[in-house]
């Protein structure tokens, strides 16, 4: 069995944002469609004698034509305590017509990659034209990626960021401001942070709301892709049940999107209202209705965006002649 591994290095050279973006487009549309075999992931609470542990995650798909796989994540928050990322993980591709295995992909990478492409194709339908200012709530590898991603569909003339450490914040800043193109300023409040902004994207571990959504002025767009357990929340029943809610797909939020299933437990949203993101993509009318509405969308992640990235990245890397090939 031959296998090529794909590290972040040539993912970065062979997924440009763009690309990604598109690669979901088009199988969210196929989502849509019902042409995606997709079971629910499969999750395991990983609490060790000896440490704080953290979560474990199993994501196969099938997308037809496209590509085959699974997804092997762990969610290990405290592991930034230690120096450690909290997010590792690998993907493992097969041809669709043998299930011979063809690929080994760095999913700690593709994660990110793959979920502030999924936040930007819903920020192309959902945020209005003029938005030009963000605010990113987080200072994570999550949050720089979602910057990118936002980058590829506005054009942005400043992005806040607010993290609860200001040195956190401002080591972000001056990390991530050579990479992007858009000006990045520090605040101190979520208010500060929210005051003006169009596009507010929360890529968070926090397991309460970040900020009030009263303070939302209209037609603001929200992204929230933090959370994704029934037990944490990263926006409260108001933001919630003010704007009008877009998920990745209405199973997964309802399994994992607990922010969405407190806000209908106490009264304020209906899931009989979410609109999936497929249905969005194939009837683009069933967005922004106009420039004063509050917008959500919600994403938990799903496998079928790793399996479509990570299909295209290898792919492109054959084709640029990236990657390394090994024998099992």
């Amino acid at each position: 069995m031959k296998l090529t591994l794909l590290g972040a290095g040539e993912l970065a050279r062979a997924l440009p944002m763009s690309v990604a973006i598109d690669a979901l487009a088009v199988t969210f549309a196929r989502f849509g469609r019902g042409e995606v075999e997709q079971p629910e992931r499969s999750a395991l609470d990983i609490r060790p004698t000896d440490g704080p542990g953290g979560t474990a995650l199993v994501m196969p798909a099938w997308v037809p034509g496209v590509g085959l796989g699974t997804k092997l994540v762990t969610v290990f928050p405290e592991n930034r305590a230690h120096g450690l990322a909290a997010i590792h993980g690998l993907v493992v591709l097969a041809d669709e017509r043998t299930g011979v295995p063809t690929a080994l992909v760095d999913g700690a990478w593709l994660t990110a990659w793959r979920t502030a492409a999924v936040t930007a194709l819903a920020t192309r339908f959902l945020a209005r034209k003029e938005a030009d200012v963000a605010a990113v709530f987080g200072a994570g590898v999550q949050a720089r990626t979602q910057i990118l991603g936002l980058e590829a569909v506005r054009s942005l003339r400043e992005v806040r960021v607010f993290a609860p450490r200001a040195e956190a914040t401002r080591d972000f800043i001056e990390r991530v401001q050579p990479q992007v193109q858009t000006r990045l300023v520090a605040v101190r409040s979520p208010a500060e942070a929210l005051d003006g902004a169009g596009i507010v994207t929360c890529a968070t571990s926090s397991p309460v709301p970040v900020f009030g959504g009263e303070q939302l002025a209209a037609g603001t767009h929200v992204n929230a892709v933090g959370s994704f357990t029934l037990a944490t929340r990263e926006l409260d029943a108001t933001t919630v049940g003010r704007a009008r809610v877009f998920v990745d797909a209405l199973s997964a939020a309802l399994a994992e999107a607990g922010e969405l299933v407190a806000a209908e437990r106490e009264g304020v949203t209906r899931r009989a209202d979410w609109i999936e993101l497929g249905r969005l993509v194939l009837a683009p009318e069933l967005g922004r209705r106009t420039n004063d509405e509050v917008t959500l969308f919600k994403s938990v992640g799903l496998a079928l965006q790793d399996i479509a990235t990570a299909s295209a990245a290898f792919q492109r890397a054959r084709e640029l002649g990236l990657g390394r090939e090994v024998e099992l």
